[in-house]
């Protein structure tokens, strides 16, 4: 994609524009664009509103149906909201919209137009393990690993993870601020994953987690617990996580089994 090299009278950053030489099709191209300006850059107005469609035709040059395809995908992925008679807004601060996808908090935050980040918290070998983990890993002891989770620099989630220990001695030579650890696990020590079971709750914010995350003592946190297991159906990680539920929604599709018989 593109700059504009004018970047208006008031001086306000220049606008990225599409690349129809890109080899990308020119909707996914104003997807990303809408999905980066709308997040960051005041695409919308002060009620969160965002542009017409007739306004975005005429911005990027394109047809109605191809900036209608690409705002489609955006109210697909959870981003912005239709209401009839009113336009289209922006849907504030869900940072994720869980649709069966093995993913890590890294991947999850870029793919919703956010700067991941971490803070380290705490690190290293431990053989005081919650019973949970002992039996999920197999192992006596583990590689603990616990960081408070930033998006754009805010503190949005606490995440305790735990490895196998020939897993946490590869991970501890990794700058683990940035690292994206589901990409580390099968690009750079080779483990390909292959699913995780994962259990979702609510839980009340303690002290600390209030503290740390900027929330009142109390308030309802999203709680998430889950193991990852390689193609082997190895057990790599066991995670316990909080999350504050105002960044995370979770949207689960369902399906009805036909009953026996039909009709």
């Amino acid at each position: 994609m593109n700059e504009q090299t004018n970047g208006g009278a008031n001086g306000a950053a220049p606008k990225r524009t599409i690349d129809p030489q890109s080899g990308m099709p020119l909707h996914l191209q104003i997807r990303d664009i809408i999905r980066h300006e709308a997040l960051h850059d005041g695409l919308v107005d002060e009620t969160g509103k965002m542009p017409t469609e007739h306004e975005l035709v005429k911005r990027f040059g394109v047809s109605r149906v191809t900036v209608r395809s690409a705002l489609q995908s955006l109210v697909e992925e959870g981003l912005l909201v239709r209401e009839r008679g009113r336009g289209t807004f922006l849907k504030t601060n869900h940072a994720e919209r869980w649709v069966g996808q093995l993913m890590g908090f890294t991947e999850t935050i870029e793919e919703a137009g956010f700067a991941p980040g971490a803070r380290i918290i705490g690190q290293g070998m431990t053989n005081k393990l919650p019973e949970q983990v002992k039996a999920s890993l197999n192992q006596r002891a583990a590689w603990a690993l616990k960081r408070l989770r930033l998006a754009d620099g805010k503190p949005i989630a606490i995440e305790h993870a735990y490895f196998p220990p020939e897993i946490g001695l590869e991970l501890e030579t990794r700058d683990l601020t940035s690292i994206a650890m589901y990409k580390v696990l099968e690009e750079e020590l080779g483990i390909p994953l292959n699913e995780a079971k994962q259990m979702i709750s609510a839980v009340n914010a303690s002290e600390e987690e209030a503290e740390q995350l900027g929330v009142a003592v109390n308030d309802a946190l999203l709680h998430i617990e889950r193991v990852t297991y390689s193609h082997e159906m190895q057990p790599v990680e066991v995670l316990s996580a909080v999350y504050r539920p105002d960044y995370f929604q979770y949207m689960v599709q369902l399906s009805r089994k036909r009953p026996y018989g039909g009709g």
